[in-house]
């Protein structure tokens, strides 16, 4: 390990697998979020074993602004700094100075960069924080004082490893236990009134099994089954179960839900204008007695809270995202061309998903109510 002094840069020193040495522990503490929603949420466990490790430290967060509602309601947010928007506005360019002059005031100690990216080690190094701690991925070595090597690099790619276990080696460095992979996300009284007001205003009924359907994927289109597929079973489900059918888009992710209450026979329950915030659609999810969706961020809110789940996965690996807790089916279906994790595919049929009938989707969630309601 070399120490480099803030503001220098220096040879590239080799990555490190051991724990890092504090003549004194850091009284400040700068963690970098992961900028996806399903990421964030995976981060959890790190984020709460990080505050065990600097008990007497003011731990700062610095994340997305949209993405606060994740957090919001835990112990975490006493702290908290958002990135300034990636653009070339003069409004823009004042935020990111203004985030720069916060962070530089603030004298850190130590900077811990869960994402991978340049940006986050460049800020971190700008900023003067006198440990930045981060893997030695994707040229960014030269800003990092204490560099964790990556531990599922392999010649031309990375292995598949479950995100929790990627960030525990980050924990690893940092002297902390392995946090393990129970997922926490914090409901808020403000959020929970408002999905409680909502689903009530819209008639669903407390004794109804209540399924959400989240159709999208901020990923691509890739990920997305057939929303007339989600619209059979949804039918079916109603059908077979009494079940209230809420369709919880993301924003931009209208057309999709639209579609899905357009194709449907029985009635459903539209959660737009305006979509869920993401607090109000963690208290949606809790509330729920069946998740059926895509493999896109909402799904970890259900391992999170507990809720079981049913969840349609095509172009992308399944071992990126597994954790060892939580009642899951995954619906799939082995292809020669896949996982490919292309955000369209190139082929005239994607068969990852077109194989995936209404009938197994069906059957999965049909186990699912009869062993939670």
């Amino acid at each position: 390990m070399e120490y480099i002094l803030p503001g220098t840069v220096t040879q590239e020193s080799p990555a490190v697998m051991h724990t890092l040495e504090f003549k004194e522990e850091p009284g400040r503490v700068l963690l970098v979020l992961p900028t996806w929603v399903g990421d964030v949420v995976m981060a959890t466990p790190f984020v709460r074993a990080l505050f065990m490790r600097f008990p007497d430290a003011e731990i700062t967060l610095l994340m997305n602004h949209h993405l606060y509602p994740l957090l919001e309601g835990s112990p975490w947010v006493q702290h908290c700094e958002f990135w300034a928007p990636r653009k070339k506005t003069a409004e823009a360019k004042q935020q990111q100075r203004e985030l720069l002059i916060r962070l530089k005031a603030r004298r850190f100690d130590l900077a811990v960069m869960l994402p991978n990216s340049l940006r986050s080690a460049w800020l971190c190094f700008r900023a003067g924080a006198k440990r930045r701690v981060g893997f030695s991925r994707d040229g960014r070595g030269l800003l990092l004082t204490d560099k964790v090597e990556v531990p599922n690099r392999v010649a031309g790619g990375y292995q598949p490893l479950p995100l929790c276990d990627y960030f525990a080696v980050l924990g690893d460095a940092l002297g902390m236990e392995h946090p393990g992979d129970r997922l926490a996300l914090f409901l808020t009284d403000q959020a929970n009134e408002a999905v409680e007001s909502r689903l009530l205003k819209d008639g669903v009924l407390p004794e109804q099994p209540l399924v959400v359907l989240c159709p999208g994927a901020n990923f691509g289109a890739s990920k997305c089954w057939d929303p007339k597929r989600f619209a059979a079973v949804a039918d079916r489900l109603v059908n077979l179960h009494n079940a209230a059918i809420a369709i919880s888009p993301g924003p931009g992710e209208e057309p999709l839900a639209e579609a899905i209450r357009d194709n449907m026979d029985a009635p459903s329950f539209l959660l737009t204008q305006p979509c869920l915030t993401l607090g109000e659609l963690k208290s949606l999810i809790v509330r729920a007695d069946l998740l059926l969706g895509n493999d896109t961020g909402p799904r970890h809110f259900g391992r999170a809270l507990d809720t079981p789940r049913v969840t349609v996965f095509g172009p992308t690996e399944q071992r990126w995202t597994e954790t060892s807790h939580g009642d899951e089916t995954i619906v799939n279906v082995d292809v020669p061309c896949g996982p490919c994790h292309k955000k369209v595919c190139p082929l005239d049929e994607q068969v990852c998903m077109t194989q995936v009938t209404v009938e197994m989707v069906t059957e999965a969630c049909e186990e699912q109510l009869s062993s939670s309601c």
